[in-house]
């Protein structure tokens, strides 16, 4: 019998050998691994299995394969099986990978390629879908065919925001399940203890990949980046870890290397391959700043580390379609998170209720999937709810001709 899991980050990876160690796939059977690199050219990205801290996960698995190496030169994201080539393509690989009998199929972004490739390539046994940050709190990005959907037994997550039940697959009737803390952390420990030397810093920078995702302009995401810094140099943090994330490249880094220079704040920067997670075990910072990764929340949450947001407003206004699925993550940062101002304040969000909040944002988001998330009777803050989608779905008033006329003058002036 064999249980065959699927990553493309160390994050993931490290979730995995979380969800293992604390016994949430059994005994030890044969466990094989597939991992992919999604980047956008793989080719010059170092491979999963091949970065410093994935050393101390491999012994839970009995073998690696590269989802890359098996479907090259295609993309990992954007290769999928046509249906006409499925028994054939499904023949090969359980042969390739001496597949006689799958157990169990773990996967991470079940709705999009390759883990919905793979789904639909290794077939008639289970799934368990494994988080994907604050993510799981949003609803499922596409629907799924029944003969996936029929199949995924549980979501596997890490419990970021307590007392919040994840959407992801709840439409289906997927139950969902957190992962112990403790297990988690302790492979983050593992992963930090044989991860290279990272110089000390008062505090970190959490860099993401806006502009790449088209959300922000390049410019508009290196303004973030300077606005945090300054914010920081304000506060008085003369070292400050810039943590680049892996799919970003290195221009984030050389960009805010000019402006650390001009403030007289040493900038050191973190390995790209570096999870978030190793720098606040290994360094225990002051203040974690970003926009809206999931890191801050692993930081404050996991750590107990300082956390503040700067830029979420910006995307919230930049998101779209709506149904983008980064919205109930920079939602979720942005009403329960402190705010960063580039001259160093840190203020409070207004209260709110965070679960009525990201089901109304999720029903507005998916509402065919999920109709009995309808927010009724509630106050819709415009911060996080377009007035066109609203009236779309029948929870604002649609706007007069002479209103939508006086619109149309406004905009085009």
């Amino acid at each position: 019998m064999t249980q065959v899991f699927y990553a493309s980050t160390l994050f993931g990876a490290m979730s995995l050998a979380a969800a293992i160690d604390a016994g949430e796939f059994g005994p030890p059977e044969r466990r094989l691994l597939i991992v992919s690199t999604n980047s956008a050219i793989p080719e010059v990205t170092v491979p999963l299995d091949r970065t410093p801290g994935f050393a101390v996960l491999r012994s839970r698995f009995a073998e690696v394969h590269s989802w890359n190496d098996l479907i090259a030169p295609l993309h990992p994201s954007d290769w999928k099986a046509r249906i006409i080539e499925v028994p054939m393509l499904e023949r090969l690989i359980r042969s390739h990978l001496k597949l006689d009998e799958v157990n169990e199929l773990v996967l991470e972004s079940i709705a999009v390629p390759p883990a919905r490739t793979i789904a639909g390539l290794v077939r008639d046994c289970p799934i368990t879908v494994y988080s994907d940050g604050l993510m799981s709190y949003g609803p499922t990005r596409d629907p799924l065919p029944a003969e996936i959907f029929r199949r995924i037994t549980r979501l596997l997550h890490l419990d970021l925001v307590q007392g919040l039940k994840p959407l992801l697959l709840s439409e289906y009737g997927v139950p969902a399940s957190p992962l112990p803390d403790r297990a988690f952390l302790e492979v983050v420990d593992q992963v930090a203890a044989t991860a290279p030397d990272m110089m000390a810093g008062q505090a970190v920078i959490l860099g993401q990949y806006l502009s790449a995702l088209e959300i922000v302009t390049p410019e508009e995401e290196a303004g973030l980046h300077e606005s945090m810094l300054r914010g920081l140099a304000a506060r008085g943090y003369a070292t400050v870890v810039f943590k680049p994330h892996p799919a970003a490249g290195r221009r984030h880094a050389q960009l805010l290397r000019g402006v650390a220079d001009e403030l007289g704040v040493k900038l050191v920067v973190a390995g790209e391959s570096v999870p978030a997670e190793v720098c606040f075990s290994a360094l225990r910072p002051d203040l974690v700043v970003g926009c809206f990764s999931t890191g801050l929340v692993t930081a404050r949450r996991l750590f107990g580390l300082e956390v503040a947001a700067l830029g979420t407003e910006l995307v919230l206004d930049r998101l779209a379609p709506y149904e983008n699925s980064n919205r109930v993550p920079v939602t979720i940062v942005d009403a329960m998170l402190p705010r960063l101002a580039a001259d160093g304040s840190i203020r409070q969000p207004p209260p709110v209720d965070l679960a009525r909040l990201v089901h109304a944002v999720g029903y507005c988001m998916q509402a065919e999937a999920y109709p009995e998330l309808r927010p009724e009777g509630m106050e819709l803050d415009p911060r996080y709810f377009k007035r066109k989608r609203l009236e779309t779905l029948g929870l604002a008033p649609k706007p007069s001709t002479i209103t939508r006329l006086r619109r149309k003058l406004t905009s085009t002036r």
